[in-house]
């Protein structure tokens, strides 16, 4: 028997601690190889560290919530064999996901190689679990490969991890079960009082978020305005461009029309992308455009960067908002995507209401927030016409940015946005 010390990773990028977000294994536990030991948080990504070898699970160190330094042995492991395995080793940090085109690619050159054999007895293939949607099922390899040979589609197995993650145990009680998922009985009872509490202990990248948000507000004075826009050129413009994409252009939204007037008046308004250092007293203004996109993920609020925004186009800005959100959202994005930004978009979609009041993103001195586009009666020419509108709820830093700055800033990116052909002159 040996036992294997394993350490906590140093993933680069001047990282010296990171925090331990959720345990998946206990003491005297078995474990295999490639099963998910521990989840630990870095800046705002949640990486997973996986077990190199088969064994069993002799001692764990810190607690969720704990923040340990690199290096620290968090975990020890007790195997078959000796010598190697006795010695300490810096733990592998393992995606949530392999690459979709690398894992198609693989799963078609095993197609591709196999010698002919029977058919096997189809395992039944339910309805998707209720709430995953179209989303791609987060698993290992391992798990990936092993529902691969027994011709199970993940996107139909219940996981218990964290964000739905599907465990190798998930897989087999899955297959156990003749591939069938356990349907609750619906109570027949009526309406029900509700009583029931839970708490929650506020840890990893949801702290850091409330750290950080509660920071912002209260060292910033926020200063807001809102402003309506007329959307109707803007959405003509933008359905013609994506009814005449070619089809390697990406599909445009709203966003990249608002980065492009924000890249356009700007300059003019230095103090709106900058950076104030409280302590020091300093504001950095910056030439470049860093668009932060203030993006909804599954582990909480992100804020994925496109950076130099200012040397892209139309085409270039979609692609890149969509590729960093994406990231950002499948746990996948780098230090150097989450951080540096010196502006930044809000939009809730669909979602977005009448008006917000967006939180500042500290060190940022503005934040622009979008609000729902409706079809709204506006008097136009002696009568009521129905047009496309949309609000533009701005917060600014009030000891950096004056208030009419502010909204004279503002009133030239509706003016952007109302004359969209003015974006590309």
């Amino acid at each position: 028997m040996g036992l294997l010390s394993i350490k906590l990773p140093d993933v680069g990028e001047g990282v010296v601690e990171a925090e331990i977000v959720q345990w998946h294994i206990k003491i005297g536990a078995s474990v295999r190889e490639d099963d998910n030991l521990v989840d630990i948080m870095t800046d705002k990504a949640t990486v997973e560290i996986p077990s190199p070898v088969n064994g069993v699970i002799k001692s764990i160190t810190g607690e969720p919530g704990d923040v340990l330094a690199v290096g620290t042995v968090i975990v020890t492991i007790e195997t078959d064999g000796a010598g190697a395995l006795a010695e300490s080793t810096e733990a592998p940090i393992l995606r949530q996901a392999l690459d979709k085109d690398k894992e198609d690619k693989l799963d078609m050159d095993r197609k591709d190689k196999a010698e002919p054999h029977p058919e096997p007895t189809p395992t039944p293939h339910p309805e998707p679990v209720e709430g995953r949607g179209s989303e791609r099922p987060l698993a290992s390899p391992a798990v990936r490969k092993a529902a691969l040979t027994a011709d199970i589609d993940l996107a139909n197995v219940p996981g218990t991890g964290p964000a739905g993650r599907i465990a190798h145990q998930d897989l087999e009680d899955f297959i156990a079960a003749g591939g069938r998922l356990t349907v609750r009985p619906v109570s027949s009872t009526g309406r029900a009082k509700r009583t029931g509490t839970s708490t929650q202990k506020i840890i990893g990248l949801r702290r850091k978020i409330a750290q950080n948000l509660a920071h912002s507000k209260r060292t910033i004075p926020h200063f807001a305005y809102v402003e309506e826009v007329d959307m109707e050129a803007l959405e003509a413009l933008r359905v013609h461009l994506n009814a005449n994409r070619q089809t390697d252009q990406p599909k445009l939204t709203l966003l990249p029309f608002l980065s492009m007037a924000l890249i356009k008046v700007l300059p003019d308004f230095p103090n709106a992308n900058a950076h104030y250092d409280n302590e020091a007293g300093v504001a950095t203004k910056f030439e470049a455009v860093h668009m932060g996109i203030a993006t909804a993920t599954p582990n909480g609020l992100m804020v994925p960067v496109v950076k130099h925004a200012e040397a892209m186009d139309i085409w270039t800005l979609a692609s890149e908002i969509t590729r960093v959100c994406t990231a950002a959202r499948e746990g996948k994005g780098t230090s150097g995507e989450l951080s540096g930004s010196t502006i930044t978009i809000t939009s809730l979609g669909a979602l977005g209401g009448i008006a917000s009041t967006p939180v500042i993103n500290a060190p940022e001195v503005a934040i622009i927030g979008v609000n729902k586009l409706q079809i709204r009666p506006v008097w136009q020419d002696g009568a009521f016409t129905p047009r496309k509108m949309m609000n533009l709820s701005s917060s600014f830093d009030h000891r950096i940015v004056d208030g009419y700055d502010a909204a004279l800033m503002i009133q030239r990116v509706k003016t952007a946005l109302e004359n969209p052909a003015t974006l590309f002159m």
